[in-house]
């Protein structure tokens, strides 16, 4: 549809024709506290290359007042399906829209939040991908950058954070006025306003004559658990490295961090006004892996400073440009930077970025990096493993295949070629070939240009000495999932080969080549002739972006010996082609638990064991064989209790395996545990029973009908913050009664006045894998309900309900059935369609993984 779905030819054709200029904003925000909407006004300059043409300016707002183009009043019907048309353009024209724009609690354009904890209100922005036009009329495409100079009006006594330093406020009584400086010539979507009675720490980042100003910021409530040391001390060390190798000084004249509530993503590269989920604000004990995820982050951010603010995608299709660019920046700085608490930032990556990556590349939906993206619905959808993840491992594979020291040449010159411009894929391709040397449009059309994934293979042969007679890594191209687009390839990959041997006890790396793989079969003469190692690891090191498959010998001495490699990297290597072979029926769910049982034992880095435990209970709820799916989940629940009891007091590996066995706990013992733990009754040398592992240990108690609403009330009031709320919420909607359901689908199918957190929280409440019974109604009533929330909600809202909702618990053929039905019949949009086909997938990859543990159960038994 036309309006709020721009297409890329319709922007193409609007940037052929206009040259923004500047913006000038003013934002009457005095009407916060009480909601509804907001007084904005915009003054916009710009040229065009053919005098007499017409165009639109795009603004999604409850009501336009005034229209002024060039000195007329156009009428106010010009403005029509979130646009409004500009007739007769002069060469240099000025607009002025005064429009009533509406606060949001979806956490797109101004997201208004009211704290119960203080009752104040709490404003920020939320611009990606089109939401600069729910707060001003804007030309809202990422190619029509201009500067922008923001007015704000807000009550006396808040603060008020944008893109340019914070100036001093004006004026007297119970408003007052900040006048902002203008940026420099930025896309709209990385614009920020972010208002209310915030809190602030301060610093700055100093180098040489270099001084930039540092502020992280949060609401009161969170201030006594505000870090904000920790916070800066990674951003310096980004601020070191990202300058030395990018060798372009941070572009923007302050760098202002904001801790924000109800917010979508991780976070969002406003330029100099970043802002980040609060949640990262730890009021409760966390894991190291959470406190490496915030560090990834941060530097995730930071990165996008200079890759994607400075340096824009011309469109949409070219997103990978700067998350791919920025995700890959944010592990390479944390292995590499001096000082850094995560060296092992590779090791993260691989147990969970790519197997995010390999997920979603194995998706009906699935598509090549640099995707097709022809209208604004096409890429909100897009902000998936294959941008991020895959991107970011493709550029780890390049870095192998041309070098680092060229690769970072290559972007230096990117940067200094393009500041402030926009940018296609040849641009960045051009320069580092230029630094490398290399030709690497071939490398491009196979990696960036083509979806799916390759599956590596050894094939080896064994002399009767124990030596390798010969070696070959087979490569595969497995055919893409039914619906998706293009054809499989094969690909060129720069890969090591690793070759560890069992040394008292230990797996040591004794020998490591490294070689291009390419084509069906690659010999590998560097190793015939030399003992067979005790494993063989294809893709040692983690350099290219493929499944890895371990041969019959080397499987079974890393299921035997898994914890006993001396570092991470290939342990993490292992878990992730186990999990995939999981995934894929190649190895049964029954043994994939027995491997986790048995390597989690010597697991040390506790990102691992946390991602091994949530794959473990997801293997077990959906690709187990329903027959002996409780058994299952009992040896599960059994071995999470006696790790726990055996944990160090006060370790991580203690905390993860109380949140573990509080996932899955199950007998009357188990049960009881846990509400000991909550009521004090039973205590745990070194656990702290802090307030976000009560509300873990009250939900499973509430979902299993062991905690009613008087004991969820009580818990609340013990808590009476905006967490707490969405936990009560979560709570209520897990209650294993039907009446409890049947409240929870009301509240986000049939009303849309929860706000985006709690309606999460809510989601994830009712969908509780112990309860498929009581779900199963819910399925008819999911697709006659689903296209009219993406009709008439927004984008954040629908997606979660599309893919929260969808009943993905209830694997059987019937399910499958079911979506087939709606997908024949509804004509769907096709943003709509691709969610539902995503979720299907995974019922149908599910039912081939039970098959595949239901086989090898009868094979235990000799049947």
């Amino acid at each position: 549809m036309p309006g709020t779905n721009l297409t890329r030819e319709e922007a193409r054709t609007r940037a052929q024709l206009l040259h923004v200029d500047a913006y000038d904003i003013e934002l009457d925000l005095s009407s916060a506290r009480e909601g509804g909407t907001f007084r904005s006004t915009t003054v916009v300059r710009f040229t065009a290359s053919t005098p007499g043409a017409a165009t639109f300016i795009d603004l999604v707002a409850p009501g336009v007042s005034e229209i002024v183009l060039n000195g007329e009043t156009l009428p106010v019907a010009n403005f029509a399906d979130s646009r409004i048309t500009l007739p007769e353009l002069l060469d240099v024209n000025e607009l002025r829209v005064v429009a009533d724009c509406a606060y949001t609690n979806t956490g797109e354009g101004l997201h208004r939040f009211v704290d119960p904890v203080d009752g104040e209100t709490y404003l920020y922005t939320q611009f990606e991908v089109p939401d600069a036009r729910r707060v001003f009329a804007s030309f809202e495409q990422p190619d029509l950058k201009a500067s922008f100079t923001f007015t704000v009006t807000a009550p006396n006594g808040w603060v008020v954070v944008s893109n340019s330093p914070t100036p001093t406020p004006e004026g007297e009584g119970d408003t007052r006025v900040w006048k902002f400086e203008p940026t420099g010539r930025i896309s709209s979507y990385i614009t920020a306003l972010i208002a209310g009675p915030y809190v602030g720490v301060f610093d700055s980042y100093e180098n040489g004559s270099q001084k930039v100003p540092l502020g992280v910021y949060c609401r009161p409530s969170l201030r006594e658990f505000l870090d904000a040391d920790a916070v800066f001390e990674v951003t310096k060390q980004g601020f070191d490295y990202f300058q030395e190798k990018f060798d372009y000084a941070y572009p923007f004249p302050k760098y202002d961090q904001l801790f924000v509530p109800e917010f979508n993503a991780g976070a969002m590269e406003n330029a100099g006004a970043v802002t980040l989920r609060d949640q990262y604000v730890f009021r409760s004990k966390v894991t190291d892996a959470a406190y490496e995820a915030r560090a990834a982050t941060i530097l995730h951010e930071l990165a996008h400073m200079w890759f994607g603010d400075l340096v824009t995608m011309e469109w949409w299709n070219d997103l990978w440009l700067n998350e791919s660019f920025a995700t890959f920046a944010e592990a390479v700085c944390q292995a590499e930077a001096p000082g850094s608490k995560w060296p092992n930032s590779w090791t993260t990556f691989a147990n969970q970025m790519k197997t995010w990556a390999y997920r979603q590349d194995q998706l009906p939906s699935t598509h090549p990096i640099m995707a097709e993206i022809n209208d604004l619905e096409d890429v909100q959808v897009n902000f998936d493993g294959i941008t991020y993840a895959k991107g970011a491992s493709v550029l780890k594979q390049l870095v192998a295949y041309v070098g680092q020291d060229a690769f970072f040449q290559g972007v230096q010159a990117y940067f200094k070629r393009h500041a402030w411009g926009n940018t296609r894929l040849g641009d960045l391709l051009g320069a580092l070939e230029e630094a490398s040397g290399r030709d690497l449009k071939t490398w491009s059309k196979a990696w960036l240009e083509t979806a799916g994934i390759n599956i590596l293979r050894p094939e080896l042969t064994v002399a009767a000495d124990g030596t390798i007679e010969s070696l070959t890594v087979l490569q595969e191209a497995p055919a893409l999932p039914a619906g998706a687009k293009g054809e499989a390839v094969l690909r060129p990959h720069r890969i090591a080969i690793g070759a560890y041997e069992l040394q008292d006890g230990k797996l040591v790396r004794t020998e490591r080549i490294e070689l291009d793989v390419d084509g069906e079969r690659t010999r590998v003469p560097a190793l015939e002739g030399r003992k067979r190692p005790t494993v063989l690891l294809l893709n040692d090191d983690d350099l290219s972006y493929a499944k890895v498959r371990l041969d019959e010998a080397s499987l079974a001495a890393v299921t035997e010996h898994l914890g006993a490699f001396t570092d991470a990297l290939p342990r993490a290597l292992c878990w992730a082609s186990a999990w995939d072979m999981t995934r894929d029926g190649e190895l049964a769910t029954r043994d994939y638990l027995a491997l986790a049982l048995s390597g989690l034992t010597r697991e040390s880095d506790i990102g691992v064991v946390q991602s091994v435990q949530r794959q473990v209970k997801a293997a077990l709820d959906l690709y187990t064989d329903p027959a002996w799916r409780e058994e299952g989940l009992g040896r599960w629940a059994a071995a999470a209790e006696e790790r726990l009891r055996a944990a160090e007091p006060g370790s991580d590996h203690q905390l993860a395996w109380a949140r573990t066995l509080a996932s899955v706990a199950r007998t009357d013992t188990q049960l009881g545990l846990l509400a000991g733990l909550l009521d004090g009754s039973v205590e745990l040398k070194g656990l702290a029973v802090d307030t976000e592992l009560r509300w873990t240990l009250l939900a499973r108690l509430a979902a299993t009908g062991r905690a009613d609403d008087q004991a969820i009330a009580a818990e609340l009031d013990r808590d009476k913050t905006a967490a707490g709320e969405e936990h009560a919420a979560s709570c209520r909607a897990a209650r294993p009664t039907a009446e409890a359901k049947a409240e929870a689908w009301a509240s986000v199918v049939e009303s849309d006045k929860l706000t985006n957190y709690v309606q999460e929280a809510v989601i994830s409440g009712f969908v509780q894998s112990d309860q498929r019974e009581l779900l199963a109604p819910f399925t008819a009533k999911y697709f006659a309900a689903v296209k009219g929330i993406y009709e008439t909600r927004s984008h954040e809202i629908s997606q979660q309900i599309i893919g929260g909702l969808y009943p993905a618990l209830q694997v059987e053929q019937a399910t499958l059935d079911a979506t087939d039905a709606w997908l024949a019949s509804a004509e769907p949009a096709p943003a709509l369609r691709r969610q539902v086909v995503e979720a299907r997938a995974g019922v149908e990859r599910a039912l081939k993984a039970q098959t595949a543990d239901r086989a090898a159960g009868a094979r235990a038994l000799g049947h």
